[in-house]
């Protein structure tokens, strides 16, 4: 479902980060600092089914988050890449990891 714009603005980011594989998917896009082909996203998720991958991805570009690059070539190959406004993401996203180490929700 995409982001309604007239959410709160919390509700908004929420929504686009929202689903079990979104945040693997930006940490592995972010930890590489460049393009990652579908196959090695796989890779560093091996738990997630071809269709849910597919479909994180298609919402993660829906809203702007990464981007998705087609290259016709007699066997197909795509890569995603962090839009800036993903990469923009990262501060508020350290935050979080903060404050979570912070109340003691997780150990770092």
């Amino acid at each position: 479902m995409p982001v309604q714009r007239n959410e709160c603005p919390v509700e908004a980011v929420m929504s686009m980060l929202s689903g079990k594989w979104k945040i693997p998917i930006y940490r592995c896009l972010y930890k590489n600092n460049r393009p990652v082909r579908y196959s090695e996203l796989q890779r560093h998720m091996p738990d997630i089914s071809k269709k849910i991958l597919t479909e994180q991805l298609r919402e993660l570009e829906r809203d702007g988050i990464i981007e998705r690059k087609s290259y016709p070539e007699p066997r197909p190959r795509v890569e995603y890449m962090l839009t800036s406004s993903g990469r923009s993401m990262i501060g508020f996203l350290d935050m979080m990891s903060d404050w979570s180490v912070q109340h003691g929700w997780i150990n770092k």
